[in-house]
């Protein structure tokens, strides 16, 4: 999938859960460089409970480097038996890569005018992919921006019904550590998401 830009009609608030969305797709599908690194960990903490999330994250970040983190994302995320986490909804939903999850991810992708990246050999229902699409479809990177409600259907079907079951064992995988403040960031913001969705008609 390309990079994201905003749409001119993308509110603020929108923008800013697009952007949480990008984290989480970019801290899930790679290991984080130093210069990320460094950039999290000048995040400052607030009194709410997603900026002590993100307070939570800056410290992980400050106490590791990239080394460390591309050791722990192998163990995590690809290992010789495929890691201690599997991040597919297929594998959540069936227990199963490549089952119906991913094929009816798959038919909503053509509706909605997503494209898998060129060169990408992981199943479109990756958790980095997923969020990677919620961002898009936020800020309108594959047309028009979707409306709350339809945002909702998609969410719904593809990253509600598994990925906070995917952040707890990513939790508590014996291996996490940086992870850990990753997942926390993740389970806060979907619950914040599932809250605001539970009020759209």
């Amino acid at each position: 999938m390309r990079a994201v830009t905003a749409h001119q009609g993308v509110a603020e608030d929108d923008f800013l859960r697009a952007r949480f969305y990008g984290l989480l797709a970019a801290l899930l599908v790679a290991p984080p460089p130093d210069d990320l690194l460094r950039r999290l960990a000048a995040m400052t903490a607030d009194s709410t409970p997603l900026g002590a999330a993100l307070g939570r994250l800056a410290e992980a970040a400050a106490a590791t480097d990239s080394d460390a983190v591309a050791d722990e994302f192998a163990a995590l995320f690809v290992g010789v038996t495929g890691g201690e986490v599997m991040p597919y909804a297929s594998w959540h939903l069936t227990g199963f890569l490549h089952e119906k999850p991913l094929a009816e991810l798959r038919q909503d992708m053509a509706r909605l005018g997503i494209e898998p990246a060129p060169g990408v050999s992981e199943p479109e229902d990756h958790a980095a992919s997923l969020c990677e699409m919620m961002q898009g479809l936020i800020t309108g990177l594959f047309g028009e921006p979707l409306s709350l409600p339809e945002q909702k259907v998609f969410f719904q079907a593809h990253l509600g019904s598994w990925m906070p079951r995917f952040l707890i064992d990513l939790d508590k995988a014996p291996s996490a550590r940086f992870y850990r403040g990753v997942a926390e960031i993740g389970r806060v913001f979907l619950e914040i998401e599932t809250q605001a969705f539970a009020m759209v008609d």
